[in-house]
């Protein structure tokens, strides 16, 4: 009996090592991404779609080009890391009309709105604006975001998710970061 219980232990420890892993957050892949309405408030002057202060949906003016949606709760370390890697990927394949835009959540809008002020002035975005969702507690109800994911990024193309990664608090590292990329420049093969 003692065995039997110390295999269920060994067996459920190792199921927990697993899910503390991966975070589901996000569509699905193959799934439509849904419009959404955001504030643009830093990033991409000059993009032709939204100044300062407009409320648009991005997601819609990008249409069905390969697109980044990046959700994110922290805005400072390595979400900068991972914004400036997403502005230098859309820079080297607007031939491929890559399009990237970063959502700063938060309970408290004006906190959110500094917060992606900041992101954006650490980050010299010159491709990718930043933006703070009209549902910027936990990011449009449509999306299944994981309010346990400190960042979550959904890549799309032609209006269908190819992949959705959600990172729990301090997961996401260099090494995720070069995933994301690596799965950016695949879907845009």
């Amino acid at each position: 009996m003692k065995k039997l219980f110390a295999c269920l232990a060994i067996v459920a420890m190792s199921c927990v090592a697993v899910s503390a892993e991966e975070l589901k957050s996000g569509l699905a892949a193959g799934e439509v991404i849904g419009a959404f309405q955001v504030v643009k408030v830093a990033g991409a002057e000059g993009d032709g779609l939204a100044e300062k202060g407009d409320q648009l949906c991005y997601r819609c003016k990008y249409g069905p080009r390969p697109q980044v949606m990046v959700f994110t709760r922290k805005t400072d370390g390595q979400v900068a890391s991972l914004t400036k890697e997403l502005n230098t990927a859309v820079g080297a394949n607007s031939d491929k009309k890559l399009a990237a835009f970063v959502n700063v959540l938060g309970a408290d809008k004006d906190a959110a709105e500094k917060g992606a002020k900041d992101l954006a002035a650490h980050s010299d975005v010159k491709n990718v604006p930043v933006v703070v969702p009209v549902e910027s507690e936990n990011g449009p109800a449509n999306y299944g975001l994981n309010p346990d994911a400190e960042v979550t990024v959904i890549i799309a193309n032609k209006t269908k998710v190819v992949a959705s990664m959600g990172f729990a608090a301090g997961k996401l590292d260099d090494a995720a970061i070069a995933s994301v990329i690596k799965q950016v420049k695949s879907a845009i093969e």
